[in-house]
């Protein structure tokens, strides 16, 4: 199988040993990789703040990125869900109506489509400690994602979870939610983190880096000590 992969622009930029996780992964597990270097960004920036002509925009560009009918992966339900989701509210009866149809058919978060698509729950990976997932609130609402990242961690050796309090509660970041309400969000993430520190974790496990990026700039700055991880780092560890 050849799958197209959606690497976000803010994981583009600040995570890229994320993707290449990722696609270590999927190469492990029989998967053909095909990169597109002219992707750049799903959109969901401009169209959460209101924005939706520049959305379409971009939007636009994403659609005409990935033109093949291939499996899309992206490590980020975020953006997954922004265009299985949001697409709609912009491209319906559009010229790219059928294009976008297509896309919003193919694009899968990667623990959906290795549970859901591949069938594989085991990837053979180690990573010795304590751990907690955290769900987003694309994944879990946008994605209808909760089982599938728990199966993969559950296989990982050396691996204990522990269930986190309120695990389906926002973490805070939500995007540009994050500067408008900088109080509350600071205070969701202290909720969020001192219910990871409870569990006696060493790491606090999502799949959207975005959550990990905010609640990781709580952690140091309260000195806390936990690791974050997102899920494909955990499982390209240990092989």
């Amino acid at each position: 199988m050849i799958v197209d992969i959606f690497i976000p622009c803010f994981i583009d930029q600040l995570y890229p040993d994320t993707a290449s996780n990722m696609i270590r992964v999927l190469e492990k597990l029989g998967c053909g990789i095909n990169y597109n270097p002219e992707q750049t960004c799903c959109g969901q920036p401009a169209f959460n703040a209101g924005f939706w002509d520049q959305a379409k925009e971009v939007g636009t560009k994403f659609i005409r990125d990935f033109p093949n009918d291939r499996f899309i992966v992206s490590p980020s339900a975020s953006c997954t869900g922004m265009v299985r989701n949001y697409y709609p509210e912009i491209f319906h009866n559009s010229v790219l109506h059928n294009e976008y149809k297509q896309v919003q058919k193919n694009i899968y978060e990667f623990s959906d489509f290795l549970v859901n698509v591949l069938k594989i729950t085991d990837v053979g990976a180690r990573l010795d400690g304590v751990a907690c997932y955290h769900d987003s609130c694309s994944a879990l609402r946008e994605c209808n994602i909760r089982s599938a990242p728990r199966e993969l961690l559950s296989k990982v050796r050396g691996l204990e979870i522990r269930e986190l309090k309120d695990s389906d509660v926002c973490c805070g970041f939500g995007g540009t939610f994050s500067v408008k309400y900088e109080s509350i969000s600071v205070g969701m993430a202290e909720q969020k983190v001192e219910n990871a520190m409870a569990t006696g974790a060493d790491y606090l496990i999502s799949t959207d880096m975005s959550c990990l990026m905010h609640l990781d700039s709580y952690i140091k700055m309260q000195s806390r000590g936990m690791k974050i991880m997102h899920l494909a780092d955990v499982l390209a560890s240990g092989w």
